[in-house]
Protein backbone atom coordinates (compact mmCIF):
# COMPACT_ATOMS: atom_id res chain seq x y z
CA UNK A 1 0.00 0.00 0.00
CA UNK A 2 1.42 3.96 -0.89
CA UNK A 3 2.73 5.35 2.14
CA UNK A 4 1.56 9.20 2.73
CA UNK A 5 1.17 12.00 4.48
CA UNK A 6 -1.70 12.93 6.12
CA UNK A 7 -2.05 16.63 7.11
CA UNK A 8 -4.98 18.05 9.62
CA UNK A 9 -4.72 21.71 10.54
CA UNK A 10 -7.54 23.50 12.22
CA UNK A 11 -8.57 25.21 15.03
CA UNK A 12 -8.30 24.73 18.51
CA UNK A 13 -10.69 22.14 20.07
CA UNK A 14 -11.99 20.62 16.62
CA UNK A 15 -10.61 17.31 18.11
CA UNK A 16 -7.48 17.22 15.33
CA UNK A 17 -5.70 15.27 17.42
CA UNK A 18 -8.25 12.59 18.13
CA UNK A 19 -9.08 12.07 14.35
CA UNK A 20 -5.37 12.10 13.81
CA UNK A 21 -4.78 9.09 16.38
CA UNK A 22 -7.60 7.25 14.77
CA UNK A 23 -6.11 7.56 11.67
CA UNK A 24 -2.75 6.83 12.70
CA UNK A 25 -3.99 3.56 14.74
CA UNK A 26 -5.95 2.02 11.54
CA UNK A 27 -3.26 2.65 8.82
CA UNK A 28 -0.58 1.81 11.14
CA UNK A 29 1.45 5.01 10.57
CA UNK A 30 3.02 7.41 13.06
CA UNK A 31 1.00 10.38 15.15
CA UNK A 32 2.32 13.35 15.81
CA UNK A 33 0.87 15.83 17.88
CA UNK A 34 2.53 19.30 17.09
CA UNK A 35 0.24 21.43 19.47
CA UNK A 36 1.56 19.09 22.40
CA UNK A 37 5.16 19.80 20.50
CA UNK A 38 4.68 24.22 21.12
CA UNK A 39 2.59 23.41 24.74
CA UNK A 40 5.86 21.26 26.06
CA UNK A 41 7.74 24.60 25.09
CA UNK A 42 5.39 26.45 26.75
CA UNK A 43 5.20 24.57 29.39
CA UNK A 44 9.26 24.74 29.61
CA UNK A 45 8.80 28.71 29.47
CA UNK A 46 6.06 28.77 32.55
CA UNK A 47 8.64 26.55 34.50
CA UNK A 48 11.43 28.89 34.16
CA UNK A 49 9.16 31.83 34.56
CA UNK A 50 9.90 33.20 31.43
CA UNK A 51 6.89 34.25 30.67
CA UNK A 52 2.88 34.54 32.10
CA UNK A 53 -0.16 36.64 31.47
CA UNK A 54 1.54 39.93 31.53
CA UNK A 55 4.90 39.23 30.36
CA UNK A 56 7.32 37.15 28.07
CA UNK A 57 10.80 36.59 28.13
CA UNK A 58 11.46 36.05 24.76
CA UNK A 59 15.00 36.81 24.58
CA UNK A 60 15.86 34.03 27.49
CA UNK A 61 13.33 31.34 25.88
CA UNK A 62 15.20 31.76 22.49
CA UNK A 63 18.72 31.49 23.83
CA UNK A 64 17.68 28.03 26.27
CA UNK A 65 15.47 26.46 22.83
CA UNK A 66 18.84 24.25 22.29
CA UNK A 67 18.27 22.73 25.33
CA UNK A 68 14.91 21.58 25.09
CA UNK A 69 15.07 17.69 23.68
CA UNK A 70 11.30 16.94 23.08
CA UNK A 71 9.91 13.35 22.36
CA UNK A 72 7.02 11.08 21.76
CA UNK A 73 6.75 8.04 23.35
CA UNK A 74 3.72 5.24 22.72
CA UNK A 75 1.90 4.04 26.16
CA UNK A 76 0.41 1.17 24.88
CA UNK A 77 -2.13 1.22 27.57
CA UNK A 78 -3.30 4.28 26.77
CA UNK A 79 -3.41 4.00 23.45
CA UNK A 80 -1.00 7.16 22.11
CA UNK A 81 2.37 8.75 22.25
CA UNK A 82 2.94 11.04 25.25
CA UNK A 83 5.26 13.92 24.87
CA UNK A 84 8.44 13.84 27.08
CA UNK A 85 10.27 16.82 27.60
CA UNK A 86 14.43 16.34 28.37
CA UNK A 87 13.17 12.81 29.37
CA UNK A 88 10.14 13.84 31.82
CA UNK A 89 6.64 12.90 30.87
CA UNK A 90 4.72 16.43 30.90
CA UNK A 91 1.49 14.53 29.09
CA UNK A 92 -0.76 15.49 31.77
CA UNK A 93 1.35 19.03 32.65
CA UNK A 94 0.96 20.91 29.45
CA UNK A 95 -3.01 19.95 28.93
CA UNK A 96 -4.30 22.27 31.39
CA UNK A 97 -5.90 25.62 31.16
CA UNK A 98 -2.78 27.78 32.08
CA UNK A 99 -1.24 26.32 29.47
CA UNK A 100 -3.66 26.76 26.84
CA UNK A 101 -3.78 30.29 27.93
CA UNK A 102 -0.30 30.92 27.29
CA UNK A 103 0.65 28.58 23.97
CA UNK A 104 -0.48 30.86 21.12
CA UNK A 105 1.55 33.87 22.64
CA UNK A 106 4.74 31.49 22.69
CA UNK A 107 3.74 30.05 18.94
CA UNK A 108 4.22 33.21 17.61
CA UNK A 109 7.91 33.52 18.30
CA UNK A 110 9.77 32.38 14.81
CA UNK A 111 12.77 30.88 16.59
CA UNK A 112 10.67 28.30 18.37
CA UNK A 113 8.21 27.78 15.32
CA UNK A 114 11.58 27.05 13.06
CA UNK A 115 13.41 24.65 15.68
CA UNK A 116 10.02 22.76 15.48
CA UNK A 117 9.24 22.91 11.72
CA UNK A 118 12.89 21.11 11.69
CA UNK A 119 12.24 18.66 13.81
CA UNK A 120 8.44 18.00 12.21
CA UNK A 121 9.47 17.41 8.78
CA UNK A 122 12.17 14.90 10.16
CA UNK A 123 9.98 12.69 11.38
CA UNK A 124 7.91 12.33 8.39
CA UNK A 125 10.87 11.47 5.85
CA UNK A 126 9.80 8.66 5.68
CA UNK A 127 5.82 9.52 5.20
CA UNK A 128 3.62 7.20 7.00
CA UNK A 129 2.76 9.71 9.19
CA UNK A 130 -0.38 11.51 10.44
CA UNK A 131 0.42 15.46 12.12
CA UNK A 132 -2.28 17.89 13.30
CA UNK A 133 -1.27 21.27 13.98
CA UNK A 134 -1.93 24.92 12.87
CA UNK A 135 0.67 24.95 9.66
CA UNK A 136 0.82 21.43 8.45
CA UNK A 137 -0.19 21.23 5.36
CA UNK A 138 0.56 24.68 4.41
CA UNK A 139 4.61 24.96 5.78
CA UNK A 140 5.34 21.61 7.63
CA UNK A 141 4.00 19.60 4.88
CA UNK A 142 2.98 21.31 1.83
CA UNK A 143 3.51 18.49 -0.35
CA UNK A 144 1.57 16.52 1.87
CA UNK A 145 -0.68 14.05 -0.46
CA UNK A 146 -3.99 14.45 1.57
CA UNK A 147 -4.55 17.68 3.81
CA UNK A 148 -7.62 18.50 5.95
CA UNK A 149 -8.75 21.68 7.14
CA UNK A 150 -11.30 21.01 10.31
CA UNK A 151 -13.36 23.47 11.84
CA UNK A 152 -16.58 24.13 14.04
CA UNK A 153 -17.89 27.07 16.17
CA UNK A 154 -16.29 28.27 18.89
CA UNK A 155 -19.21 28.09 21.19
CA UNK A 156 -19.23 24.36 19.87
CA UNK A 157 -15.15 23.77 20.88
CA UNK A 158 -15.60 25.63 24.06
CA UNK A 159 -17.92 23.19 25.39
CA UNK A 160 -15.56 20.04 24.69
CA UNK A 161 -13.21 21.45 25.89
CA UNK A 162 -14.97 22.91 28.95
CA UNK A 163 -16.16 19.05 29.43
CA UNK A 164 -12.96 17.47 28.60
CA UNK A 165 -10.94 19.69 31.58
CA UNK A 166 -13.98 19.15 34.23
CA UNK A 167 -13.47 15.18 33.79
CA UNK A 168 -10.23 15.79 34.35
CA UNK A 169 -10.72 17.31 37.56
CA UNK A 170 -9.95 21.05 36.02
CA UNK A 171 -11.57 23.67 38.27
CA UNK A 172 -12.57 26.33 35.03
CA UNK A 173 -15.93 28.06 33.80
CA UNK A 174 -17.33 27.65 30.67
CA UNK A 175 -16.84 31.71 30.11
CA UNK A 176 -12.85 31.11 30.60
CA UNK A 177 -12.87 28.32 28.31
CA UNK A 178 -15.05 30.26 25.93
CA UNK A 179 -12.56 33.20 25.99
CA UNK A 180 -9.54 30.75 25.44
CA UNK A 181 -10.74 29.47 22.43
CA UNK A 182 -12.06 33.12 21.16
CA UNK A 183 -8.54 34.57 21.91
CA UNK A 184 -6.30 31.10 20.57
CA UNK A 185 -8.77 31.75 17.15
CA UNK A 186 -7.36 35.03 16.90
CA UNK A 187 -3.72 35.32 17.94
CA UNK A 188 -3.57 31.93 15.57
CA UNK A 189 -4.77 33.61 12.49
CA UNK A 190 -3.08 37.04 12.58
CA UNK A 191 -0.20 35.92 13.95
CA UNK A 192 2.92 37.01 11.19
CA UNK A 193 5.02 33.76 11.15
CA UNK A 194 2.97 30.86 9.64
CA UNK A 195 -1.12 32.13 10.34
CA UNK A 196 -3.54 29.45 10.55
CA UNK A 197 -4.91 29.53 7.19
CA UNK A 198 -6.52 27.04 4.88
CA UNK A 199 -4.32 25.44 2.06
CA UNK A 200 -5.30 25.95 -1.13
CA UNK A 201 -5.88 22.02 -1.96
CA UNK A 202 -7.02 21.22 1.84
CA UNK A 203 -10.43 19.45 2.21
CA UNK A 204 -12.35 21.47 4.89
CA UNK A 205 -14.32 19.41 6.96
CA UNK A 206 -17.21 21.49 9.96
CA UNK A 207 -17.93 18.73 12.81
CA UNK A 208 -20.07 20.99 15.06
CA UNK A 209 -22.67 18.63 14.54
CA UNK A 210 -20.82 15.16 13.50
CA UNK A 211 -19.87 12.61 15.46
CA UNK A 212 -16.00 11.31 16.04
CA UNK A 213 -16.95 7.76 13.87
CA UNK A 214 -18.83 9.86 10.92
CA UNK A 215 -15.48 12.14 10.85
CA UNK A 216 -13.15 9.18 11.27
CA UNK A 217 -15.11 7.52 7.92
CA UNK A 218 -15.13 10.45 5.88
CA UNK A 219 -11.71 10.62 6.14
CA UNK A 220 -10.71 7.35 5.75
CA UNK A 221 -12.65 7.24 2.93
CA UNK A 222 -10.13 10.13 1.43
CA UNK A 223 -7.15 8.14 2.50
CA UNK A 224 -8.20 5.12 0.72
CA UNK A 225 -9.43 7.02 -2.54
CA UNK A 226 -5.58 8.03 -2.62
Amino acid sequence: MKKIIIAIDGFSSTGKSTLAKQLAQHLGYVFVDSGAMYRAITYFAMRNNWVDAEHLNQTELIANLKNIQLSFQFNADLGFSEVFLNNENIEKQIRTIEVSNLVSKIAEISEVRAKLVEQQQAMGKNKAIVMDGRDIGTVVFPEAELKIFMTASASTRAKRRFDELVAKGDNVTFEEVLKNVEDRDYIDTHRVDSPLVKANNAIEIDNSNMTKTEQFHLVLDLVNKI
